[in-house]
């Protein structure tokens, strides 16, 4: 079989750390994909600037690669820097769907087992804003049925392949009338297309209500929306899995895809070797699946709940003590024993 490449930002903060211990598993576990090394962020940017996070040379490589691995980059909060590295690769490459699994731990206080599905390329991230005066702007919010059809089928899709039968599909259309009724009239297509899988909508201050309050009532079911929505959601529904440090994603397109550990940069914590490592090492763990290496991606994340239910080897943010590469060894000593047996 052909190995398959993938490029690897390091990222900023924190990133390059736990993409070491990212790569530190897969060489445990004997991963044959060829796995290339770059950088782009805030920090490569401040150094070279330009109008990109992200250089010519490292968009050459991300063409020429199959799937890339993006870690923890720093998107400046300020008018004239440049768009973030996520949503340029999103963009770019049309991944229009990103993937968040929110599951709880046997140790957890609840119980939790759903997927958001979140548009990725359009909405309040399109980057279309400007000044009308000195005291004045707007953000235009782009809504297209191209892009609702294609995140909805992946949505539907999804559910099916999970075998759930609901899917929330979050909007704020007594409001946004035109651009939720967009989004509205793909779910209702794709519905007719999965029969057997239930619609309900729920406005989205309701939603995060409910995450709060009663996250349960959405076990085995995928939540759908738009990207500024999800992107909320699914932070908000991150809060009941321990950490933010645990929860991986993939940004999935028609022929690439990207994968990134949910959270920031964390630039304080930078070197200290203390942050969570999960959301990185599971990542990377979907990402060789999706490069063909299924037995590799399912030890490891059999290894990470046993580590996280055994709680001797977790990190701060999850009670422990442990440091970021103690937990990480641990995690590949378990997955390279899995895949012995």
């Amino acid at each position: 079989m052909v190995n398959k490449t993938a490029a690897v930002i390091r990222g900023d903060g924190t990133g390059p750390e736990l993409v070491n211990a990212m790569l530190n598993v897969l060489k445990e576990c004997n991963s044959n994909s060829q796995l290339v090394l770059c950088d782009a962020g805030s920090e490569w940017w401040k150094q070279n600037n330009g109008d990109s996070y992200i250089s010519q040379e490292v968009w050459d490589l991300l063409k020429s690669s199959d799937a890339c691995f993006k870690g923890p980059t720093t998107t400046i909060p300020m008018p004239n820097a440049p768009r973030s590295v996520a949503v340029s690769i999103r963009q770019k490459f049309e991944l229009y769907a990103n993937v968040r699994p929110i599951k709880t731990y046997a140790n957890s206080n609840r119980q939790l087992d759903f997927v958001c599905v979140r548009e990725a390329t359009e909405g309040m991230y399109s980057g279309i804003e400007f000044r009308t005066s000195d005291e004045s702007a707007i953000a235009i919010r782009k809504i297209t049925k191209k892009c609702c059809d294609r995140v909805a089928r992946k949505g539907f899709q999804l559910a099916d392949d999970l075998g759930f039968n609901k899917i929330y599909a979050i909007t704020k259309r007594n409001i946004l009338k035109e651009t939720d009724g967009i989004f509205w009239s793909s779910i209702e297509r794709w519905q007719q297309e999965y029969k057997s899988i239930q619609v309900e909508e729920y406005y989205i201050d309701n939603i995060t209500q409910q995450l709060v309050k009663n996250p349960e009532r959405f076990n085995q079911s995928v939540l759908l929306s738009t990207n500024l929505f999800m992107d909320i959601v699914s932070e908000c529904a991150s809060g009941n899995v321990g950490s933010i440090g645990n929860v991986y994603s993939g940004n999935y397109g028609d022929s690439y895809a990207m994968f990134e550990p949910a959270h920031g940069s964390a630039p304080k914590y930078a070197g200290k070797n203390v942050v969570n490592p999960v959301a990185s090492i599971l990542s990377g763990a979907w990402m060789v699946k999706y490069l063909g290496e299924i037995s590799i991606s399912d030890a490891i994340f059999s290894a990470t709940e046993s580590v996280i239910n055994e709680n001797k080897y977790v990190t701060y943010d999850m009670g422990g003590s442990a440091s970021l590469s103690r937990m990480a060894e641990e995690i590949a000593k378990n997955a390279s024993r899995l895949l012995r047996k």
